[in-house]
Order: C-alpha cells, then structure tokens, then sequence
C-alpha cells in the first residue's frame, strides 16, 4: 500500500519546503487524458513495422513486448536490432502538440512553488522543449535529464537517477520526485526522495503501486501543486 502520511498537515509543511522538485514530463506536467502521447506511441508502432518490414498488428505487440522487456521500446530495438537511437527519438518524437491545452492553474503553481525544478523523462531533450514551451511552463525549469543524458538506460534503472541528482546537484533527501508511473518511484524513494504519484488510471501506470513507496498521491497535479504553493481559488 501507499505510504500516508500520519501528519498530513506536517507532510505538507515538508513539501512546501523542498529544495529541488523531479518532474516526470509525459502524462505528468500534461494531463494523460489530452491523449498526447497516443501520437508517439502510434509512431513507435510505425517505426517499427517500416523497420522490420511487418505489419503494424505485428509490430504493435513486439513494441509493447519491448517496452515490458526492457523498460522502453527503444532499448529493445538498440538491443535486440541495433538501432540507432538518435534516429528513433526523432521519428517518435515528431507530433503535433498543437491541440494540447495550456493549463493557466499549471502555470500559477509553478510559479509560485518554492524550490528548483528539473525534468527527468524517458524521451528526449526536444521533446520537453516542444512541450513545454507550448504550454508555457518552459521557463520554471533550470534544466532536463533526458534518456541520453541516462546513456540510453530508462527509468526505473537506478543509476540513471543517480546520474541525475549529480547532474543538477540534488540531495535526494530535499528532494521529491513527481511521476505518472508508479514503478518509476521506486528508485526515487530507494534514494531518499518524497515521491508523488499522479494516478491517471491507467493499469499499466499502477504496476507496482502497492510496493509501499508512495508518499503523496493525486489524480489531479495542478490542483495539488497549487496546493502546495499555497494558491486558493
């Protein structure tokens, strides 16, 4: 089970003074439910079926088998066939982010949320820039810790986030980790970090939510963040 906290009043004190805030970016810093990254994963699907000359039923489900195999469809396919990942980042990576809503609320608690603010996502350095320049979030963030930053090893490998504290200097212990897939706190909170968990309510999402690492969940982050920045509407 998530872990509550016994004090919520104390809890909430405690993230108010974080020093460092770890945001995942797919599904996170955007709502799951804009279907956003339905564009990149139907351009995995169609990497690899033009890769290995099948069908995209076919190619589907060696994706998905990929991505439960290896963490991300992607070091499969570097694993199992050799590519070269440059090239597939920028293949998948290439969607139209022009239907996604910016979030005013989002904003505002960035903006007000003491503490410094680094990504750390799977994809790419590019993708979070489109993104979050779109939305308007771009400039609260002092840097991103990208899947080459990771030398291609994706979360929840824990070296990688290792890797990252060192990167931007963060004690894990000042730190909280914000994540749409539970499985991918567990190094975080293995390290010391305060996690948060955004509940999409996707399954696939809640493999391991019960490992007892969860600090703090939400299935609704601006509302929650602005919370925490002590923002009442």
């Amino acid at each position: 089970m998530s872990m509550e906290p016994k004090d919520p009043a104390a809890a909430a004190a405690k993230l108010r003074d974080t020093k460092v805030w770890v945001f995942d970016l797919d599904n996170t810093l955007y709502p799951a439910s804009s279907r956003l990254f339905d564009q990149v994963d139907w351009n995995m699907t169609r990497y690899v079926a033009e890769l290995l000359d099948i069908d995209q039923v076919e190619a589907r489900r060696l994706q998905k088998d990929y991505f439960r195999s290896f963490g991300t469809t992607m070091r499969g396919l570097m694993t199992v066939h050799g590519i070269d990942p440059a090239a597939f980042l920028d293949y998948v990576h290439n969607i139209d982010v022009t239907g996604l809503a910016v979030d005013s609320l989002m904003i505002e608690a960035l903006a007000a949320l003491p503490g410094r603010k680094v990504i750390y996502t799977n994809g790419s350095k590019g993708h979070a820039d489109n993104i979050t320049r779109h939305l308007g979030i771009d400039g609260y963030f002092e840097g991103c810790f990208d899947i080459i930053d990771a030398a291609y090893t994706p979360k929840p490998a824990l070296e990688p986030y290792r890797a990252m504290c060192d990167a931007f200097g963060i004690d894990p212990a000042e730190a909280v980790m914000v994540e749409d897939m539970a499985k991918n706190l567990v190094p975080a909170a293995e390290l010391g970090m305060t996690t948060v968990w955004v509940d999409t309510g996707a399954d696939w999402s809640r493999d391991q939510s019960d490992y007892g690492h969860i600090h703090h969940r939400t299935d609704a982050l601006s509302a929650w963040l602005a919370e925490m920045a002590g923002i009442s509407r």
